[in-house]
């Protein structure tokens, strides 16, 4: 008895990290996933849509090489517009991660059903464009 006393920490921790990298909504979830698994699908992958949802001053200092910029205050009126297949993949990314949680949950919201969230740029190893 002891002993499953012993491991129950253990599991409960296991079962909270695996938790956190889904992200639940009420229409769906996203995923979150890191720079490097972001990366991967960049380079392996084709029909994905890079999302930057930082400001455009933001973006003109420095971005991710073919991303498209929605500021997360304008994803509710310019995403069904610019990102018409609600299937898509969608890698979303701010600066430091909390705008792109709040955009991958909006996304999720409005129907969007494969959203990943890689946080943010300050966290992103890779080239980089810089203006």
């Amino acid at each position: 008895m002891k002993k499953t006393f012993l491991f129950l920490p253990f599991i409960l921790t296991a079962f909270i990290i695996s938790a956190c990298s889904v992200q639940a909504t009420e229409k769906g979830e996203y995923k979150m996933i890191s720079a490097s698994e972001a990366k991967q699908i960049i380079d392996t992958e084709k029909g994905y849509i890079i999302l930057d949802v930082r400001t455009q001053e933001e973006y003109d200092e420095v971005h991710i090489k073919d991303a498209l910029l929605i500021p997360d205050y304008e994803i509710q009126t310019r995403a069904e517009k610019e990102l018409t297949d609600k299937n898509q993949q969608i890698l979303v990314y701010c600066r430091s991660g909390r705008r792109s949680a709040i955009a991958a949950k909006k996304l999720i919201d409005m129907g969007y059903t494969n959203v990943k969230d890689f946080g943010g740029i300050i966290s992103w190893p890779y080239e980089i464009v810089t203006e």
